[in-house]
């Protein structure tokens, strides 16, 4: 929906967005979408009932809070492939982290990396300022061309699209903490490379660099004892 209100900023934007889209696949100049989420991390205060012949496994409804996770999606439209890093923090700094290994492990090859993303205040050059010394910094900045979805035009992003397929995948539900976030989605890498599913399906391949072994997701807790 574009706000009545900014509708030529909104489009400017949008029709940026889009046009990056519509560039054909050039291994030089990826291009590269980045979203960031966060997990509550949940521990079950009561061991669960396991299942049995005619009846489901049941949880209980009382849980404890065990922080939160910070999750990254690193998205490859023209490849349909996509990385998740796990942090502990949202902050500036984890964010140019992120950019720098985009930018020097996961397509280091590449002339100039096309950045796709939204406009959370971290997700500008001085982030890399702040995490990096000037001349680090500098160089970083220049590794990136940057583009922006609209305000309130998120959607646009993929990436934030991606995050949506994993929340389906193995994010809906109790996972107590990061070890077991990363071996989740670990997990989900491994069955979905099983499936063999193709680049341009709705559950992609994991992008860039493969997961760790580790177990599944645990499994739905929506409902009680």
């Amino acid at each position: 929906m574009i706000p009545p209100e900014a509708n030529a900023e909104f489009v400017a934007a949008m029709e940026d967005v889009l046009e990056v889209y519509s560039r054909p696949h050039d291994p030089e100049r990826p291009i590269v979408c980045l979203d960031e989420t966060s997990k509550q991390l949940i521990v079950e205060t009561r061991a669960p009932a396991p299942d049995a012949p005619g009846r489901p496994a049941r949880y209980d409804y009382e849980y404890e809070r065990n922080g939160t996770a910070n999750l990254f999606m690193v998205f490859a439209p023209p490849e349909g492939r996509r990385h998740v890093e796990v942090t502990e923090r949202r902050t500036a700094v984890d964010y140019a982290i992120m950019l720098k290994k985009i930018s020097d492990e996961h397509v280091a090859p590449a002339k100039k990396i096309v950045l796709v993303q939204d406009n959370l205040n971290t997700h500008r050059p001085p982030s890399l300022y702040a995490a990096f010394p000037a001349a680090e910094a500098r160089r970083l900045v220049g590794r990136f061309e940057w583009h922006y979805t609209p305000k309130h035009g998120s959607w646009l992003d993929m990436a934030e699209s991606e995050l949506s397929v994993l929340s389906r995948q193995c994010l809906d539900r109790r996972i107590p903490d990061i070890g077991t976030l990363d071996s989740a989605l670990a997990k989900t890498e491994r069955a979905c490379r099983a499936r063999d599913l193709e680049p341009s399906s709705s559950e992609k391949l994991a992008f860039f660099s493969a997961q760790q072994p580790g177990d599944d997701c645990l499994p739905d807790r929506s409902r009680s004892a």
